[in-house]
């Protein structure tokens, strides 16, 4: 499989860059790979990149977006911070990456059993950490059950999980709000902004718009 090139980017809609990315993760839970030459696509994108899509993921060492979407060198934009939530320097990433260099999809990546969504359930108290954690605390907020609060901890996996999802649904709120450019270019239909989880137990990825 060759690299992405200008002319196979500009051919890109956002439905067909979801496309690639499901059938990327089907072969990654499958056992499989894309024929590929990972020191020829060095050689092909050593004078530009033009990559489909920009994910965004957690640092976790289990949910490398290369590899759980089978993708190569050139193809994406992977932007990984703990808890995947949304900043002023991420913003400016994803601008760049759909606005000057292309992509046309943008994936909000959680997963299960996330750390740094146990953390923020957990109130964890430790440095810079502290803070890095309240930007997921309205997520925890906004999960209402269980209502008891000897429940509502990393012990509860379900409660995790469906914090972590519903730290996906606000980072894309988010990106919405905060960025007029990724806004209007999703309202003109030229990229797409979609969320999904990927579980760590099977390797699969759920998607939701």
């Amino acid at each position: 499989m060759k690299a992405h090139t200008k002319e196979t980017q500009s051919t890109m809609t956002p439905d067909k860059a979801l496309q690639f990315l499901q059938e990327g993760n089907e072969r990654f839970q499958n056992n499989l790979k894309a024929n590929r030459n990972l020191l020829e696509q060095v050689n092909e994108t050593r004078d530009g990149q033009f990559p489909f899509a920009t994910i965004l993921s957690c640092i976790d060492s289990r949910v490398s977006a290369e590899l759980v979407f089978d993708q190569g060198l050139g193809d994406i934009f992977s932007v990984r911070i703990a808890g995947n939530f949304i900043n002023e320097d991420i913003l400016g990433s994803m601008e760049f990456a759909c606005k000057l260099a292309g992509t046309k999809l943008i994936v909000v990546l959680g997963h299960t059993s996330c750390g740094a969504i146990k953390g923020a359930c957990d109130d964890a108290k430790l440095g810079n950490l502290t803070t890095m954690l309240s930007k997921i605390k309205p997520a925890v907020k906004a999960v209402e059950e269980p209502k008891d609060e000897s429940l509502r901890n990393s012990k509860n996996l379900d409660f995790v999980d469906n914090v972590a999802t519903k730290n996906v649904l606000f980072a894309i709120e988010n990106i919405r709000r905060q960025s007029p450019i990724l806004q209007e270019m999703e309202e003109n239909k030229e990229i797409k902004i979609v969320g999904g989880m990927y579980d760590i137990s099977n390797g699969n990825v759920t998607f939701f718009e």
